[in-house]
């Protein structure tokens, strides 16, 4: 039986609600969010201290722009943010009825975002496509907690993590319009056992690498939805991935800080995996955005 790989501490954070970790293969380093904080912070080889590169409005999600920008998903609106000189703008502004903020948002290979929120209730908050056009469109309403997505190597299947009902979803995915059809469940989660689905990321095989909240792991889905491995993490609130590194094979893993948690532990820190398969390579957001007047 081959060796499960190991999460080993890169960043010791100690974040309140580490998120949505993103590789930028062209600068070699790793962005994420700390929601809670309002900060986001990067990581690069070699970094003695780590500390955060942006402090405002809560940021639940965001992509990496073509021009090397990031594209900041806040409270309620969209807002440029350059890494390399910090200066930030807000582009838009976003309102949507019992929505509370963003939560985590994928890029596909138009440039076009999909970006869930979270609701006041289990029965408000949304998915919504923005397109480079800069329209926006409601996908379906009534998810209370959207998180992690991704789509299969062939670009025809798009992976939709819904916590609040604990599913990841599959749907057929038109690339030419960045369509939904035929919505299944995936994986049906069963909380008691191993916490609740959350962030993911989708490697060059298919297969579906899913965070779990209050699971202590990354667990690891063959294209079929069946569990064949995990991960397991120093903390009980695991929240997201990505892969990233020279070779796309390290899996860069985040979490927050769990009431159960014991207070030595690095809940909320950065940790990192290696894994035998490569990743798929994120996608750059293109959307035309202006400031507001």
């Amino acid at each position: 039986m081959a060796t499960p790989p190991v999460a080993h501490l890169l960043v010791s954070a100690r974040n309140q609600l580490g998120e949505n970790p993103l590789w930028d293969a062209s600068r070699q380093v790793l962005f994420w969010t700390d929601i809670n904080a309002g900060e986001l912070h990067v990581w690069r080889e070699g970094m003695i201290k780590e500390r955060p590169i942006y402090t405002g409005p809560k940021v639940g999600g965001f992509t990496l722009e073509s021009d090397g920008a990031l594209l900041l998903f806040r409270v309620n609106d969209l807002a440029r943010f350059d890494p390399d000189t910090g200066d930030c703008r807000s582009m838009r502004t976003f309102t949507d009825p019992g929505t509370e903020r963003f939560n985590d948002v994928m890029a596909d290979s138009a440039g076009r975002v999909f970006a869930g929120t979270i609701g006041h209730t289990k029965d408000s908050g949304g998915l919504f496509r923005f397109d480079p056009d800069g329209s926006v469109h409601p996908l379906f309403r009534g998810t209370g907690v959207s998180n992690g997505m991704g789509l299969s190597p062939d670009g025809r299947t798009f992976y939709w993590t819904c916590s609040t009902t604990n599913h990841i979803f599959a749907f057929d995915y038109e690339a030419a319009t960045g369509a939904l059809a035929n919505r299944r469940v995936f994986y049906a989660a069963k909380a008691e056992e191993e916490g609740t689905c959350d962030g993911l990321c989708v490697d060059a095989n298919g297969d579906i690498w899913s965070a779990r909240w209050d699971g202590h792991c990354l667990r690891h889905h063959a294209p079929d939805g069946k569990v064949i491995g995990e991960i397991a993490v120093p903390a009980s609130r695991v929240t997201s991935c990505c892969f990233g590194g020279k070779q796309a094979k390290t899996l860069f893993i985040t979490s927050a800080r769990g009431e159960t948690d014991p207070g030595y532990c690095e809940a909320g820190s950065v940790f990192t995996a290696e894994v035998k398969t490569a990743g798929l390579p994120r996608h750059c957001s293109r959307l035309a955005l202006t400031p507001p007047v």
